[in-house]
């Protein structure tokens, strides 16, 4: 049985022993062992974190063949390519031959036998991967932090990286690296050192912030502008089927970053790939970047993810069912803890925060034909314009959940952003649009920004766009002659001064219980105290769990909300519409979740009725004060 040094810094090793010793039992099925014994090592949440991560460790402080691992959406899926799954070395000395796998590695040994009846051509897909887009700070922190110090890499003496290329995050910081490579130094005296040299461990690459199209191999092809981290290409050799576009995952594989794989794509040389001359030069440029800005990642094992909460479990509410059930115990309590806290930021009006509470732990749970079951989408309209409240709102909301992005409806933005994906036939790449997101991320639509002037053709698919994903859940990406539809699972949260012009599932006009004098003032007393981590790592995990949670409505419960929904039209049938009942269901639901049960009980039904009622009111009335609005 191989050490855990031995699979995590020598897994090609693991691999290629298990391949020698099926030579003499043909019938051994030693793939599937090899996937096996790195599914079994990395069961224990223990060894998990003895593999160092791509997205904390700069590509140069990670050892070439080494396992590694990657949470990453799936940005792009290329053509399967063709490689040499078996082939056979020839010894120039002895003329000894020699049967070699060539799974999990992109170049072969010297001395290859091209003509050898032994070679065996074998098919693998690419994945186009990229960090999470627009993944919080304090996530992306909370899961360097679960990563042991052994899975921290740092530069010895004993190992040198070999590359050929410097990267462009050594370009940006030429100047500080002589002092980052001193304190990493000095880290390796200290398992504390090593955890606070926090700048050395992202020195990625950035994206660039025009959202121009660009088949170039300096644009990463991020989704949104502004993004950090490395891009890698993903190589899957087995059921690549059941992964799709947009899937979040934690991937297992053996990196490659062997110069070769720069030569090749330098120097356009035939005879090592044949499938080269194929290949247009936008294509070979996308398809074939450079390993060090690029690496490639050979999966042995991938998990996805059904969340992207560090301070959560990854496994299943069952596997974790100690964890959950001390959350649930705490969940009514820490429920009125976040709501004072809405409260206050959204300058003292209960009812609004009560909705944004709702809004927040919202999640499409099922899909009834094209109906998505579960959105809440929120329009919050009175947002004051002073002391950039609504970027405020946003920095507090981004605080609270795992992945978010701010788009400021400016008439620049709607007209100049590229929000839907396209299909590049040239360069064979889909190149990325801000709404190719990850489930669950929180789109904060800040229409304040609105000015007058005339929206372009572009504006107009832009705002299209963002209209079909808050009521369908879905984005039509373009592929020039067709549109396809890819579903999502978005919260969208809509911030306006009148009501929005996109639709919205929920809308409610804010009530600021603070004069005017006195606003700006309030306004700047709200922040966020980083003291407060521990409190507002409880909000955190409150939010994650509550989306988690199953929920159902017993056939007692359900007669009760119909002989009530009967009950409301007898004495104006206008008063309530199918559609008034299905939103007071959806609070129903979230409003149980929130108190963290599971069914709907009598109270959380009254309960939804009653702010319902209080909204709906509210709104009346200032429809009444401002007949103008809709």
């Amino acid at each position: 049985m191989p050490s855990t040094h031995d699979w995590i810094n020598d897994p090609l090793g693991v691999v290629e022993g298990m391949f020698a010793a099926s030579q003499n039992d043909q019938s051994s099925g030693w793939e599937a062992k090899a996937v096996e014994f790195f599914k079994e090592q990395l069961k224990e949440k223990e060894a998990q974190t003895l593999v160092p991560s791509l997205n904390d460790v700069p590509l140069h402080y990670l050892r070439p063949d080494s396992l590694v691992k990657f949470r990453c959406l799936i940005q792009d899926m290329f053509d399967p390519e063709f490689f040499m799954g078996v082939y056979e070395t020839v010894d120039p000395s002895t003329k000894a031959k020699m049967l070699r796998c060539g799974k999990y590695k992109d170049v072969t040994e010297s001395g290859v036998d091209l003509n050898s009846r032994s070679t065996v051509t074998a098919e693998r897909q690419t994945f186009y991967c990229v960090p999470i887009p627009g993944e919080s700070q304090w996530a992306k922190d909370g899961f360097a932090e679960t990563t042991s110090s052994q899975g921290r890499v740092v530069p010895s003496t004993s190992y040198v990286p070999s590359r050929q290329k410097r990267s462009y995050e050594e370009d940006e910081e030429m100047e500080v690296q002589p002092q980052k490579q001193k304190e990493t130094h000095a880290a390796s005296q200290s398992a504390a050192d090593q955890h606070g040299n926090g700048d050395c461990k992202r020195q990625e690459t950035e994206a660039p912030s025009g959202q121009a199209a660009s088949a170039s191999h300096l644009d990463l092809n991020f989704p949104l502008p502004g993004e950090k981290g490395p891009s890698c290409l993903v190589k899957v050799y087995e059921d690549w089927d059941s992964f799709k576009l947009n899937d979040t995952l934690e991937v297992y594989g053996i990196l490659s970053v062997s110069p070769a794989l720069s030569a090749l794509a330098d120097e356009k040389d035939a005879f090592l790939d044949p499938t080269e001359c194929m290949e247009t030069a936008e294509e070979q440029r996308v398809h074939s970047p450079p390993a060090s800005l690029v690496p490639r990642l050979h999966m042995l094992h991938a998990k996805r993810l059904a969340h992207n909460n560090p301070l959560l479990p990854f496994a299943t509410l069952e596997e974790n069912s100690a964890f959950f059930s001390s959350t649930l115990g705490e969940m009514a309590a820490i429920r009125a803890e976040l709501l004072s806290y809405f409260t206050h930021v959204l300058l003292g009006d209960a009812l609004a925060a009560e909705f944004l509470l709702l809004h927040l732990i919202s999640t499409v749970y099922s899909r009834r034909d094209v109906l998505p079951l579960g959105k809440f989408t929120l329009n919050l309209s009175g947002c004051p314009t002073v002391s950039s409240y609504t970027e405020r709102l946003y920095q507090i909301v981004q605080q609270l959940v795992p992945s978010s992005y701010y788009l400021g409806m400016s008439l620049q933005n709607m007209n100049q952003m590229r929000l839907v994906p396209k299909k590049d036939y040239v360069a064979n790449r889909l190149v990325s649009g801000a709404l190719q997101l990850a489930k669950s991320t929180s789109l904060f639509l800040d229409e304040t920004q609105l000015e007058q002037g005339q929206l372009d053709t572009t504006g107009v698919r832009n705002v299209t766009a963002l209209g079909n994903l808050i009521s369908w859940q879905k984005v039509d990406y373009d592929f020039n002659y067709h549109q396809m539809e890819f579903p999502c699972n978005i919260n969208v949260l809509i911030a306006s001064e009148g009501r929005s012009l996109l639709p919205s599932d929920c809308h409610i006009h804010l009530q600021p219980q603070v004069a005017p004098s006195h606003m700006e003032e309030y306004l700047g007393s709200i922040h966020i105290h980083p003291q407060a981590s521990s409190q507002l790592n409880k909000f955190r995990v409150f939010l994650s769990v509550a989306r988690l949670l199953d929920y159902s409505i017993s056939e007692e419960v359900t007669k009760a909300v119909e002989d009530d929904f009967v009950d409301m039209r007898k004495d104006d049938p206008q008063s309530i519409s199918a559609d008034d009942l299905h939103r007071m269901l959806v609070v129903a639901r979230l409003l149980s979740l929130s108190l963290g049960q599971t069914s709907l009980s009598r109270d959380s039904w009254l309960r939804a009725k009653h702010i319902e009622t209080l909204r709906r009111s509210r709104m009346e009335q200032h429809k009444s004060i401002n007949g103008n609005e809709p």
